[in-house]
């Protein structure tokens, strides 16, 4: 008997997906499956839920909701032989796209059914994990004003990158140091990514690849309004490279040191954080995670 635990968000995607319980038996044959499905309240609650399911024998454990939720439940699996299957039901679903993992509930609980599974890379920073990117100034400002609007949606998201725009200039000095060697003055972004896709079909790094044992890093430095949009238009053609301000390329690790300024505004898998601690390591664990895609 195959024990499957959902770990459900039940307000991820606006709250309008059907999953409960009662549902999900239609998918699953009780001769063959245990089902047990849970719902999280709050922000790292579904951490604490996914621990009790592995204290309780759980065989998979799905996570239903957006790549916060997601974050949250395969950040417990990682190094563990036990499978993380996905029910993309947020905003973004950057990682579930990358995995080919379809935003139709129906069609993410066939792939389950499936249960073809595969190893792939994680991102760290420092003691953290992220699974699809992360990203430091202008990206972790928008993710700020995204999370302060009402509602998860593209039409908020676009609100959010349009006011961070237009406050582009009135934040803060920040100064930072790269690997010890290039130093940055308020740089517009350091993006750093695992996966091809950021959500909604919006990619900074294109090439990037789950499976390769790399992070694909961006990094553009401080930059008029007008390049500002430049940019945007190289990430919405998915070339980012053709921007000749920024800087591309790959690797196993980094370090980013702030030289000046309060503290790190981020975003790790499209969540707002704040670290105030002076450096931060990034690196990447090669096959870590077992997902079902």
């Amino acid at each position: 008997m195959t024990q499957i635990h959902f770990i459900v968000n039940p307000i991820s995607g606006n709250g309008k997906h059907r999953l409960s319980e009662a549902f999900l038996e239609d998918f699953f044959d009780v001769n063959h499956y245990t089902l047990k499905v849970k719902f999280s309240n709050h922000r790292g609650h579904a951490i604490t839920l996914t621990k009790a399911s592995i204290a309780d024998g759980a065989n998979i454990i799905v996570a239903c909701g957006g790549d916060g939720t997601i974050n949250e439940v395969a950040s417990t699996l990682v190094g563990k032989n036990i499978p993380l299957g996905i029910i993309p039901v947020g905003s973004g679903n950057g990682l579930a796209s990358n995995l080919n993992i379809p935003q139709d509930i129906n069609k993410a609980i066939n792939i389950i059914l499936k249960n073809a599974q595969t190893w792939i890379d994680v991102g760290c920073l420092n003691n953290q994990y992220f699974f699809s990117n992360m990203g430091f100034g202008f990206d972790g400002n928008v993710i700020k004003n995204y999370e302060a609007s009402e509602h998860r949606t593209l039409y908020c998201y676009l609100k959010a990158s349009i006011k961070s725009f237009r406050n582009y200039n009135k934040k803060e000095t920040i100064s930072v140091k790269i690997n010890d060697k290039d130093v940055l003055i308020n740089p517009f972004l350091i993006f750093i990514s695992n996966s091809n896709e950021m959500g909604y079909n919006v990619s900074l790094t294109p090439k990037a690849s789950l499976q390769d044992g790399l992070l694909d890093v961006v990094i553009v430095p401080q930059i008029s309004k007008a390049k500002m949009l430049l940019f945007c238009l190289s990430m919405l053609f998915r070339k980012p490279d053709f921007f000749k301000e920024s800087s591309c390329f790959q690797t196993k690790s980094f370090k980013i040191k702030r030289i000046e300024g309060d503290c790190f505004e981020t975003q790790i898998d499209g969540e707002f954080l704040k670290i105030e601690t002076v450096s931060v390591a990034i690196s990447v664990k090669s096959k870590a995670l077992v997902v079902i895609a």
